[in-house]
């Protein structure tokens, strides 16, 4: 099972001059870091509006300096948001494979069409559009890539005849994959061939009924949006490790309870909330506009349970991956044993210390990595790296 990293680049007041400066090139370290402990991939998603939950607005940025800085650890976009008024899909597919030429072929593309009010509204996105230009977008992207002219007449996308330069270099063309947090985005990810993104923080013993949604739309996918079908899934959870449990839950706690809280408060309805908001956030809801309701998948409330935050409980759950190193060990064999195919942990939560999360990267790379090279997930087999599959 494949073990990375994922950023939300985020920064918790209180703040001063140098705050965003540091998180950024505190996070480049942390990334050359992961690459020399052996981590997978490092994954960074788009956000707008998201003030403190998230400061990472372009993405592609971020990975423009990374490419340069590393050599191996794959480069994920997690996600670009595809509809038009964030992302024209050809500016996406022009940076992507710059990127992935950049990068030596590095770059897998993960793609979706963002759901919470505060980043819709802030661009006078219709919620009921989005499905919709996200599909058109995400099908015309690889035939950009792999044809020398293309055109499209789409109820969204129109474009005479153009050549979509440059190529990429992954042949034929960098993996395609779809954020999901409700049932329906499973089965979408599924049926378009794309890799599974789960945002949901959802501990094993509740992925497993998401992901068989998944698995069996993907097994019967007959239209792939790209070339081949990329059938694998990967999973998130906060994570930090230290030399001793003590040690690790006394940083931890505290950031990751402000990730969670706020998580809460950006995509749970008010009507499942007890607590107050944070002021500057008080609108940014879940939207679940665009959605086409199925009795025998209803949708759920939002991606993160409505609960308290108990760093014991979700320690035993596997939704948060802390302690020492046997802990985290115990703690992620959780997921491949329910069917994920990679893990990515996120390290940078509230405001958790640079030095503490540069330990955290030392301490799985040292331990716990090597100990799930040989581990695959449940129902596969281990098969030899792909190079021409980005994988």
């Amino acid at each position: 099972m494949k073990i990375s990293l994922i950023y939300e680049l985020q920064m918790a007041k209180p703040w001063h001059d140098l705050s965003e400066y540091n998180t950024y090139w505190q996070a480049i370290a942390q990334v050359e870091l992961a690459e020399e402990m052996g981590f997978h991939s490092v994954w960074c998603v788009e956000h707008h509006f998201l003030t403190e939950y998230s400061h990472s607005s372009a993405p592609e940025v971020f990975f423009g300096a990374i490419s340069q800085r590393t050599q191996r650890i794959r480069l994920g976009h997690g996600v670009v948001l595809l509809p038009h008024k964030y992302n024209h899909p050809v500016r996406v597919a022009e940076r992507a494979a710059v990127l992935d030429i950049l990068s030596n072929g590095r770059v897998e593309l993960g793609t979706g069409r963002s759901i919470t009010e505060q980043e819709l509204g802030g661009f006078n996105i219709d919620p009921d559009e989005t499905i919709e230009q996200w599909e058109e977008s995400v099908r015309a992207i690889p035939k950009m890539w792999m044809n020398d002219t293309v055109s499209f007449d789409g109820k969204y996308l129109k474009m005479p005849p153009r050549s979509v330069l440059p190529k990429p270099m992954q042949k034929p063309h960098p993996p395609l994959w779809h954020a999901a947090t409700q049932p329906s985005s499973f089965e979408r990810a599924g049926k378009l061939g794309l890799g599974l993104l789960s945002f949901g923080f959802l501990a094993p013993g509740m992925l497993e009924a998401q992901l068989k949604i998944y698995r069996d739309a993907a097994a019967s996918c007959t239209n792939p949006a790209g070339a081949f079908v990329n059938n694998q899934v990967a999973s998130s959870a906060m994570a930090c490790c230290a030399e001793t449990r003590e040690k690790a839950y006394a940083v931890a706690e505290q950031n990751m309870r402000f990730f969670w809280e706020l998580g809460q408060q950006l995509y749970i309805p008010k009507s499942a909330k007890t607590y107050q908001y944070y002021s500057n956030i008080s609108d940014a809801l879940i939207s679940s506009r665009g959605e086409t309701k199925d009795a025998s998948k209803p949708l759920t409330a939002a991606p993160i349970a409505p609960t308290a935050f108990d760093i014991d409980a979700a320690a035993k759950s596997g939704t948060v991956i802390c302690g020492n190193p046997d802990d985290c060990i115990k703690g992620i064999a959780k997921y491949p044993e329910a069917g994920i195919d990679e893990l990515m942990l996120l390290v940078q939560v509230g405001r958790m210390p640079h030095d503490a999360i540069m330990d955290t990267i030392k301490l799985l790379g040292r331990h716990v990595i090597p100990y799930f090279r040989n581990v695959a997930p449940k129902g596969t087999a281990l098969e030899p790296v792909s190079a021409a599959a980005g994988r």
